[in-house]
């Protein structure tokens, strides 16, 4: 299964060939922005971006965002991700 999650853009290089930094539920995670930046890289500043295996695949709207991450963490709440350890919580 794949997981796209959603990360605000915290910092950005010169061009949009450079990797941005995404907060990812509290995370600095390097990003690739190639896909998203369609004018400067400092227009995606803030920017909520869906990050999956370091790629910004699209833009978020900030509710879209929200309301993601909350999904995520209720799927966590109910044991459909894994447990702290690693192991798939539902074998």
């Amino acid at each position: 299964m794949c997981l796209g999650v959603p990360g605000r853009v915290i910092a950005v290089g010169e061009d949009c060939h450079q990797l941005a930094t995404a907060d990812v539920c509290g995370v600095a995670v390097k990003v690739n922005i190639a896909l998203v930046c369609e004018e400067t890289p400092e227009a995606l500043l803030g920017q909520w971006v869906l990050v999956h295996v370091g790629f910004a695949m699209s833009i978020l709207d900030e509710q879209e965002a929200l309301d993601t991450l909350a999904a995520l963490e209720h799927m966590r709440a109910v044991g459909l991700a894994p447990d702290d350890e690693g192991r798939d919580a539902l074998r």
